[in-house]
């Protein structure tokens, strides 16, 4: 079977195993409305306010959800011991993480998706004249959150305290990836929106770097 198949079939089985219960996405939806609007009710933003705070909350709250909805990823195998049957499968290891990968990218992809109007209508921000180069902002931040944070929640299967392990692991190594994340939502919404390449490749070069990385190590991530 080769590593694309078995992929396939691994994001087939989590997509269908969030579709009987909705618990992830429901959660994960629920709270970063919350955090968008407890936001907005705090600081209570004019127009110009929230071009200039709007990116950074925009991806904090795309923070918490990332952080909230990685964590059970390998964590939920454990409960079955559903993750033995997934090391003895005659699949490549990468093949099951790339499955994961691909799972948390689409289910972050729907919460982006509710997210962005509910921000623009409370913010009092224009979307649709900048909405193509948001799009690829928001994929290569989604897709560096995804890949790096399947990897830790693989890392802190077996911790005991893998709800408090994953943050502490993830964090710090997002910040590259976050500080490019705002500074490229910043200049989109500003007056004159642009898009430096500069913070694009940022993403580019950490989404490769760490895909990379994950690729490598793949045979490891699944170890006790």
């Amino acid at each position: 079977m080769t590593a694309a198949r078995a992929a396939a079939i691994v994001l087939r089985k989590e997509i269908r195993a969030e579709m009987r219960t909705r618990e992830l996405l429901q959660t994960t939806v629920t709270f970063v409305i919350i955090v968008v609007v407890l936001f907005s009710f705090a600081f209570e933003p004019t127009a110009a306010e929230a071009r200039r705070y709007g990116p950074g909350l925009l991806w904090i709250a795309l923070l918490f959800s990332g952080s909230l909805m990685l964590n059970p990823s390998f964590a939920k195998e454990q409960s079955n011991d559903t993750i033995y049957a997934l090391r003895m499968a005659p699949v490549s290891p990468f093949a099951i993480y790339l499955g994961k990968m691909l799972a948390n990218l689409l289910f972050l992809a729907i919460t982006e998706a509710v997210l962005l109007p509910v921000f623009a209508l409370l913010y009092n921000v224009s979307l649709w004249p900048v909405l193509g180069r948001l799009l690829i902002v928001l994929f290569l931040g989604t897709f560096g959150i995804a890949v790096t944070g399947t990897v830790f929640s693989a890392v802190a299967t077996q911790a005991r305290m893998r709800e408090v392990l994953l943050p502490l692991l993830l964090l710090p190594v997002l910040v590259p990836l976050l500080v490019a994340s705002v500074e490229a939502t910043a200049e989109l919404f500003a007056d004159a929106p642009s898009l430096d390449r500069t913070w694009v490749a940022v993403l580019v070069a950490f989404d490769i770097v760490f895909f990379a990385t994950a690729w490598m190590l793949s045979d490891y991530l699944l170890e006790e």
